[in-house]
């Protein structure tokens, strides 16, 4: 078996020079997709569930789909991870059914909506880092409220994102901050806004430096050197998806999302997770609606998701490829949650903060 922490994942990315997509599944279809592509270029893989999608499908089923796809796959290491984690609850429920890792997005207060403040992040990120590590799964915390800077606020993807607008601040984490709190929470990654948004909307247009910060990523970077960075909200929207969707019969106004080079610039300064829903979803959708359109007969819907599966794995090898991750999967030997446990417990994965006082001098 190959269950995988996130923390070891990211640890070996990191010494390697290279990100992992995390991509969201609601259903097999997109799990089998995933795999498929990891096992085709060797890719270690991080399998994410949002709170919406185990609403959704039901934790049960969830864990039971990721055991198959583990046991299915043994050499591929899998990290199955909570995304977006509203609160303790959410994040215990989580890995009392098997999820290795989780988000505790303390940016946000529970009715995942509402802007929360500094002090609430540190306090529910640091009880959720307890808990987690007590029994050896990883924590990826939040530090500024994911949305785009073209429009002030972020798109809601599973009933999650801040509603209406925030301040230009807030959607830019300020590295000073981002040192305190991986110090007083001890996350494992930390998810930074740098100008990104959930789902397809991003940008109205091809972003610049205005609208994507990456100099935000950078700068942390400078300061944490040995922080693991997570990008959200970083679907690419890939154009000939989108045409594909609005030439059978879609309605999709042009849209621009995070270009493959920018992530890639990101990974050169300690980006190691990168989230992908939108492509996967859009990749799917645009399949369905090509053989509905051109195959009105049909009612098999083996004959819609068969061809939408073959789509989603090609878009997920290539990022695979894309972000380095291709190669790296036999290369890893997978610690068990007690060996991660034990050295928790022992202070050896505690986060090396000590980039201020040199970059300070």
């Amino acid at each position: 078996m190959a269950r995988i922490t996130l923390r070891q994942l990211l640890d070996h990315a990191a010494t390697c020079g290279y990100a992992v997509p995390a991509f969201n599944i609601n259903n097999m279809e997109q799990g089998i997709a995933i795999m498929q592509a990891a096992a085709e270029v060797d890719a270690p893989v991080i399998i994410q569930a949002s709170r919406g999608a185990r609403s959704y499908a039901g934790d049960l089923m969830l864990s039971h789909m990721i055991d198959a796809l583990e046991r299915t796959y043994p050499d591929i290491p899998l990290c199955m991870h909570q995304d977006h984690g509203n609160d303790e609850a959410t994040c215990a429920s989580a890995i009392a059914h098997g999820f290795t890792s989780v988000m505790m997005d303390g940016s946000l207060k529970a009715d995942a909506k509402t802007a929360a403040d500094y002090d609430y992040n540190v306090a529910i990120t640091r009880r959720v880092v307890d808990l987690a590590h007590w029994v050896g799964a990883s924590v990826e915390g939040e530090l500024g409220v994911l949305g785009s800077l073209e429009h002030g606020g972020g798109e809601q993807e599973d009933g999650h994102g801040v509603e209406g607008k925030v301040s230009h601040d807030q959607l830019l984490t300020d590295p000073d901050q981002a040192v305190d709190f991986v110090r007083a929470t001890k996350v494992d990654a930390l998810a930074i806004a740098m100008g990104t948004s959930h789902g397809a909307y991003k940008f109205s247009r091809k972003p610049d430096g205005d609208i994507l910060a990456m100099r935000v990523v950078e700068e942390i970077h400078r300061r944490l050197p040995n922080t693991h960075l997570v990008m959200h909200g970083s679907s690419s929207v890939p154009q000939p998806l989108q045409d594909m969707f609005n030439q059978f019969g879609g309605e999709m106004p042009q849209t621009w999302g995070v270009p493959v080079e920018e992530i890639v610039r990101g990974i050169k300064s300690g980006v190691r997770k990168v989230n992908i829903d939108t492509d996967c979803r859009l990749a799917m959708t645009a399949v369905f609606r090509k053989v509905a359109a051109q195959s009105r007969n049909e009612f098999d819907p083996r004959k819609f998701l068969k061809p939408a599966m073959d789509a989603m794995r090609d878009l997920c090898r290539e990022r695979f490829e894309q972000f380095g991750t291709a190669g790296h999967a036999g290369r890893i030997k997978v610690v068990p949650l007690s060996e991660m446990a034990r050295r928790y417990r022992a202070g050896e994965l505690d986060p090396r903060v000590d980039a201020r006082e040199s970059v300070a001098a």
